[in-house]
């Protein structure tokens, strides 16, 4: 891979100790893979893989393995994230000790919002933002793989969202950026890549820290990162943070062997990954405290209720603990959201554009209601509360390709799972079963290999 002049200039300019080593690294060296693992589902540890030193739950893999192929993957047994970007789980676990309302502005596709859901302490609640409607439905798909029912997608910008004044005691800015640190694994961030380019998302990073900043509580932490290493986009963000709004840098702790590299030209707590020195791809990140001051209180609306007592009864029996969710009726779907969000459900859904939130339960269809994916995949399932079928692979393939498989259980829904994860659901009507996994998340390719990938191994359940 051939680097812009201007591009190595820059870093030569920027940290002359260190620019050919990273040129060398981002040019002559292959991409790190990595998973971290849904311990919440039952994940563990990969055979033979090595731990990520700032986050318990990520995995180096040795080799890229096909993981469309893997039904584990589809049934949010793990996320394939970049090491660097697992980061902020150790953030999170550093800075917070209790329940927070925490907004990751800058969502999709959803590896920093799924590792916020597994760090948080229990009982916060994760908004998960992105404007581009198209990448806010991926982010919804993969926070719904993930399992937790205390999160909420939204696509709004950040500007709609900067009218929840005082709504967030964290918010999380993975704000667009020049792209510096994909260049390794990302030919096209290296072509695009200019002095233009940078000057443009800088000004573009101000404006959303600007329409967010209102979002956020006095006394609340914001999160800030880019996957690029120039100091328009990273310290000066930071200084500019400091000088217009008053921002306290926060310290996180770090271990000196993990290789993070200190701020550059500045004295302030800043935290940049650079693939000569960790393994992974470019990232930098640092947080600041808003200042002090009177919160505005929380106004809610009440939700549409559930139109169906019947349906409401017998939907929230599919649940653990059933009585600790506020059902509502958005459209067609029942869906359930944990009652001590409940105030903050009912302000965004006024606010903001709601596309995901909690469990959708179900889909009602006259008197019944069809289980939803989302319910599958949810942690709160109840397990017993509806048939189940465990599958081999050739048959976990075949049902998340859409096709008709054959399912041993009473008629009605049956519950698919594969080594016991849930992938979804079927209707069996006795002599064929419908599939009723959705057509946009289907596996596209025809080719299927003889077994499954080895990527996460898993343990029961009850171990947990």
């Amino acid at each position: 891979m051939e680097l812009k002049h201007e591009f190595i200039e820059m870093l030569r300019r920027l940290m002359p100790d260190e620019a050919e080593a990273l040129c060398r690294a981002i040019a002559e060296t292959e991409p790190t893979v990595s998973v971290r693992v849904n311990e919440m589902k039952g994940g563990s540890a990969p055979q033979d893989a090595a731990l990520v030193p700032w986050c318990a739950s990520g995995f180096y893999l040795e080799q890229r393995p096909a993981f469309t192929f893997d039904p584990l993957l589809h049934g949010g047994l793990y996320y394939v994230q970049d090491a660097s970007s697992m980061f902020i789980h150790h953030m999170i676990s550093q800075l917070i000790d209790r329940p927070v309302r925490y907004l990751d502005l800058c969502a999709a596709p959803g590896g920093k919002t799924t590792a916020a859901l597994q760090a948080l302490p229990a009982g916060s609640l994760v908004v998960a933002n992105e404007i581009v409607p198209s990448r806010a439905r991926a982010l919804a798909d993969n926070v719904m793989r993930w399992g937790s029912p205390h999160a909420v997608v939204t696509s709004n910008a950040p500007a709609q969202l900067g009218r929840l004044t005082h709504l967030f005691d964290v918010v999380a800015t993975d704000v667009p950026c020049s792209g510096e640190g994909m260049m390794r694994k990302d030919a096209d961030a290296v072509s695009q890549w200019s002095p233009a380019l940078v000057d443009q998302c800088a000004g573009r990073q101000r404006e959303i820290l600007r329409d967010i900043w209102p979002a956020l509580r006095p006394g609340g932490l914001l999160i800030y990162s880019t996957c690029t290493y120039n100091r328009h986009e990273n310290e000066e963000m930071l200084e500019h943070l400091i000088s217009e709004y008053g921002a306290e840098p926060v310290p996180v702790p770090i271990d000196a062997s993990w290789g993070i590299a200190p701020a550059v030209g500045c004295d302030l707590p800043c935290y940049r990954f650079m693939p000569h020195r960790t393994r992974g791809e470019g990232l930098f990140m640092a947080v600041v405290r808003k200042p002090d001051g009177m919160r505005q209180p929380l106004r809610s609306k009440k939700s549409p209720s559930v139109t169906s007592i019947a349906v409401a009864k017998s939907v929230r029996e599919w649940l653990v603990n059933g009585q600790d969710y506020e059902l509502s009726q958005q459209g067609d779907d029942v869906v359930a959201n944990p009652k001590i969000h409940a105030d903050v459900v009912s302000v965004l859904r006024s606010l903001a554009t709601v596309i995901y939130s909690g469990v959708t339960l179900g889909t009602v269809k006259g008197k019944n209601c069809v289980p939803h994916l989302s319910l599958a995949l949810s942690s709160a399932l109840d397990h017993t509360a509806l048939p189940s079928c465990e599958v081999d692979y050739a048959t976990a393939l075949a049902y998340l390709r859409g096709e008709a498989i054959a399912v041993d259980a009473p008629r009605g829904p049956v519950l698919v799972t594969y080594s016991h994860i849930p992938l979804g659901w079927a209707n069996n009507l006795g002599n064929r079963a419908n599939n009723l996994y959705p057509k946009g998340l289907r596996i596209v390719s025809k080719s299927c290999p003889d077994h499954a990938p080895s990527v996460v191994g898993t343990q029961p359940q009850s171990a947990l």
